[in-house]
């Protein structure tokens, strides 16, 4: 009897690109989903970051900025010429600055709502067209955004953040509605704290002290290759199973405004 795993082992590589694949969660993805068979386009804007990634065999890499048309246009090109794309996976995204809605700059908010929600909207519009037809040969494509925790629970400090992923987490299940018929899969994975290089040292416009400070004495706050094996996990499951919105946090951080500092120990139970 063939299996599904033996009728894998067989077919192509399926083609997944990674935005925001130069550092953190789109790094690890790129080099866990190269390391397990997938041919992985990596998206960035520093080469030279991306240059250490297509050291892989099996990935590929592309210099863009999603928040320009002409490079993505010129992305969708390369892309094409190359064999088109069975999986998009949007995650270029970030987040700057803990102001007040009253006190945040307008011009640090332009740029979380053009990263994280216009530049999500440019590559799903772009490459649908070559999702459909990755589709109609293979039975299934793939379109996966990574949000946010903040996409739903607002924090003080988080604005401009939490409006921007607010709207890539409706994007997406407006999204899933509009493509009901289709066999294309709309997944949103929303991760909680993770402690990556670059994220709360970009937020926090270098302050490293500061930074550093978010993930004091918190019991293995999540890495971005748990947030990576969570993406796999999902796109390796049936073509017919969908996980709309995993939303996935440290086993210490309860809620946004709940993080435990300290071992993570049992109590007594209760008599």
């Amino acid at each position: 009897m063939t299996t599904q795993a033996d009728q894998r082992a067989h077919q192509p590589a399926r083609r997944v690109l990674v935005t925001g694949a130069s550092s953190g969660i789109g790094a690890a993805t790129a080099t866990l989903l190269a390391e397990r068979g997938w041919y992985v386009l990596a998206v960035a804007r520093r080469k030279d970051k991306l240059d250490e990634l297509a050291t892989h065999p099996q990935i590929d890499s592309y210099v863009c900025d999603i928040t320009h048309d002409d490079e993505v246009a010129a992305l969708a090109s390369w892309v094409e010429q190359g064999g088109g794309l069975d999986v998009l996976i949007n995650n270029a995204g970030g987040a700057i600055g803990m102001d007040s809605v009253e006190g945040g700059s307008i011009d640090e908010w332009r740029w979380m709502y053009e990263i994280n929600v216009l530049g999500t909207k440019r590559m799903i519009s772009t490459f649908l067209p070559m999702l459909r037809k990755a589709a109609d040969s293979s039975g299934g494509a793939d379109i996966l955004t990574v949000t946010s925790t903040a996409g739903f629970t607002p924090y003080e400090g988080g604005g401009g953040y939490n409006a921007a992923k607010y709207a890539a987490h409706a994007m997406m299940q407006v999204l899933r509605l509009e493509l009901n018929g289709e066999p294309i899969r709309v997944i949103d994975i929303a991760p909680g704290m993770v402690k990556t290089d670059e994220f709360a040292l970009n937020r926090f416009r270098g302050d490293s002290a500061r930074s550093q400070s978010v993930y004091a004495n918190v019991d293995r706050p999540l890495l971005a290759e748990d947030v990576a094996l969570t993406i796999a996990s999902a796109l390796e499951l049936p073509a017919h199973v969908n996980l709309d919105l995993v939303t996935v946090k440290p086993v210490a951080q309860s809620a946004q405004h709940k993080t435990h500092r300290g071992p993570l120990r049992t109590k007594p139970s209760d008599a």
